[in-house]
């Protein structure tokens, strides 16, 4: 008959007593389970070292969107918050010869001239038709209009073909005006779009690293977060449904 095992252990090995057996695997449940919590602190570590990172990256963008956001919110309603009026000025800009072909480049001669970093928004091109006039038909020359756009200032243009001048209103944005267009982008480059998405991306990280730095990787914290998690989106989900 084989040896009985002693407290569910395996049974001794020759030369070793039970006593010792049992130590030993004793000591090696030790050795896992320390070496289990070490690769969980480095890995908390690690992440608080992300999450420093990300949220000094965070606050150097989040201090400008932070405060324009509340400029913002504030906009309208009995809490308004005026970020001052533009200053506007109407003009008449002669063209060079020969005068530009097209909308867009007339806008790119504009851009040059008024010295503005805007991009062009929608053009309207109105070609040249007849209309009455009184009692007689006369054809009414091709109409150009285009917005330049920038955080700085906006310029509006108008243009009939043939003319040897263009009309514009240019506005220059206040300090406080200047800051909301940056918040949404008004006029800006592909560049800057980017960068504010580079924001986005740091608060949800941020977000992220926060939960697992709270929960530690417990697992009952864990657990915890995650029926809170799924019981938020149900609720905003059945709000959209």
């Amino acid at each position: 008959m084989n040896a009985p095992e002693t407290l569910g252990l395996k049974p001794a090995a020759r030369g070793e007593t039970p006593l010792a057996s049992a130590a030993s695997h004793i000591d090696h449940a030790q050795q896992a389970e320390r070496q289990r919590r070490s690769r969980r602190a480095t890995f908390i570590k690690w992440l608080r070292k992300v999450h420093g990172w990300v949220g000094l990256w965070g606050a150097a963008l989040g201090l400008l969107f932070g405060t324009t956001g509340f400029l913002l919110n504030h906009r309208a309603g009995p809490l308004q918050i005026s970020p001052g009026k533009p200053q506007v000025e109407q003009l008449q800009i002669a063209l060079p010869q020969p005068a530009p072909s097209s909308p867009d480049a007339m806008a790119d001669w504009l851009k040059g001239e008024l010295q503005s970093d805007g991009r062009v928004g929608k053009v309207k091109k109105e070609p040249a038709h007849p209309v009455a006039w009184g009692d007689r038909q006369t054809v009414q020359p091709e109409f150009w209009q285009f917005n330049i756009s920038g955080p700085k200032n906006g310029v509006q243009a108008e243009y009939w073909v043939g003319n040897g001048f263009v009309s514009v209103k240019r506005s220059q944005n206040s300090f406080f005006a200047t800051l909301n267009n940056l918040h949404k982008g008004t006029g800006l480059s592909v560049g800057w779009v980017l960068l504010i998405d580079t924001l986005a991306g740091a608060i949800i990280l941020l977000s992220l690293t926060g939960v697992l730095l709270w929960t530690e990787l417990n697992k009952r914290r864990t657990v915890g977060v995650v029926l809170v998690a799924g019981s938020v989106g149900a609720a905003l989900l059945a709000g959209l449904i």
